[in-house]
């Protein structure tokens, strides 16, 4: 729960995504995520899949895409920190990332496998995790972290954009 993570282990641009995870045990967190995200995303209409609701916005292919990435290098963060002495993490850049991705030339299957994938890889990180490791530290762009704050920006990450989807793209 947000009550046993303080402030002191996230940057602040991340407390809406901790919020949004508040309640919910980390591991349990990451499972609902994959179920409830796959199953919207299965039935998500094929039509809006390149639809941009703004010139510039991101596609629901590039948004599923930035999950995937943003899920692969908080994952990699948190092992870092969890394996390394105090380790010091630059940061990326989403919107680079999405413009070179092609997201748009994928299928929606390989975008839906893909993302499973990764997000079982995730469970199994973090399981492998002891409660000890989780309360470790690190700096990931320029901020403390901590690799317990890392698993609750995951689940917070994929509700924002989640919620996106549901209320610009639909």
């Amino acid at each position: 729960m947000i009550s046993e993570i303080s402030p002191d282990e996230y940057a602040p641009f991340y407390e809406g995504y901790i919020i949004k995870s508040d309640g919910i045990p980390l591991i349990e967190g990451l499972k609902i995520g994959l179920q409830n995200t796959s199953r919207f995303l299965n039935e998500f209409p094929k039509n809006k899949w390149e639809f941009r609701y703004v010139e510039g916005k991101w596609t629901p292919k590039e948004i599923l895409l930035h999950l995937i990435d943003a899920e692969r290098v908080f994952g990699y963060r948190a092992l870092l920190i969890v394996r390394s002495e105090l380790p010091e993490i630059r940061g990326f850049d989403q919107d680079e990332f999405v413009l070179n991705s092609h997201a748009n030339d994928r299928t929606i299957a390989s975008l839906l496998s893909e993302y499973i994938q990764v997000r079982n890889s995730t469970i199994s990180l973090f399981e492998s995790f002891s409660e000890e490791s989780l309360l470790r530290f690190g700096k990931a762009n320029g901020s403390q972290v901590s690799a317990r704050a890392i698993g609750r920006i995951i689940i917070g990450h994929e509700i924002h954009h989640i919620t996106i989807l549901k209320e610009r793209y639909l």
